[in-house]
């Protein structure tokens, strides 16, 4: 016969389960189900893409749709070691942590102003194509900030990886994978500034955008990508047997401020 305890204990259990219910997997001996698939049933056909997409969509992509985010995260692997978020794991991995540790630290780094513009961008595109006035949201952007989000580059005059990925969204469009929206909102933001060119943070955001994706993951999908150019950078620094390594050769002193 059950007791007021045992009733008290199934509610606690209860409570416990909601506590930390999900609808991305569920969990039980010899059961994995991601989003409502067996695990079975998507190893060796779904592409980390797609892996991606359903676990946050909690729908598997078409194939198109899987080809142009993939396309998206292999532009945004790695920018070298002068990205403070890749200098920062090589130099962690000289600490004496572990890869997991060096991946954090440059991963912690990815902010508002290292890793944010693509997240940014978004916003700015969705902004334009809700008002349908580029010039108007440019204007208050650049009261703001004299950064525009997604254009020009501190290193490149013309970022490699632009053309290439406006060339697939262009490719989409035509084949009524995606809309264009917000594709043709970053060009009327890019005319508007010429001779500033779009860069990869304004091209993905046109993916990102053009594929659903919100804002805020336009910031976690770069993550996922930059992550491992982290762990590349991290790893071939672990092997070249630097110890403590800082920001600058030993040879080079910090300019004393106190002097000038």
């Amino acid at each position: 016969m059950s007791g007021v305890g045992d009733m008290s204990d199934m509610s606690d259990m209860s409570d416990t389960a909601d506590w930390w219910g999900t609808a991305v997997s569920r969990i039980e001996p010899d059961v994995i189900e991601l989003q409502g698939r067996p695990v079975q049933e998507l190893i060796g056909k779904v592409g980390f893409a797609e892996m991606i997409w359903l676990m946050l969509r909690g729908r598997l992509p078409d194939e198109r749709q899987a080809a142009l985010l993939e396309a998206a995260l292999v532009s945004s692997v790695d920018h070298g070691p002068h990205a403070p978020s890749i200098a920062a794991a090589r130099m962690a991995i000289t600490c004496g942590v572990g890869l997991n540790n060096a991946v954090a630290t440059g991963v912690n780094l990815l902010g508002d102003v290292h890793g944010g513009a693509g997240e940014q961008c978004v916003e700015m595109l969705e902004e334009v194509v809700r008002t349908g006035d580029a010039a108007a949201t440019v204007a208050r952007r650049r009261a703001r900030d004299k950064y525009l989000p997604g254009f020009g580059h501190r290193f490149h005059t013309r970022d490699p990886r632009r053309d290439p990925l406006l060339a697939l969204v262009d490719e989409a469009v035509a084949g009524g994978v995606v809309v264009g929206a917000h594709l043709r909102a970053a060009r009327q933001v890019e005319e508007l500034i010429s001779p500033v060119p779009m860069n990869i943070d304004g091209a993905t955001a046109v993916i990102c955008a053009e594929l659903g994706f919100p804002a805020p993951l336009a910031r976690g999908l770069f993550v996922l990508s930059r992550s491992v150019g982290i762990l590349a950078h991290a790893w071939e620094e672990s092997g070249q047997g630097r110890r403590n390594k800082g920001p600058m050769p030993p040879s080079i002193l910090p300019t004393d401020l106190r002097a000038r």
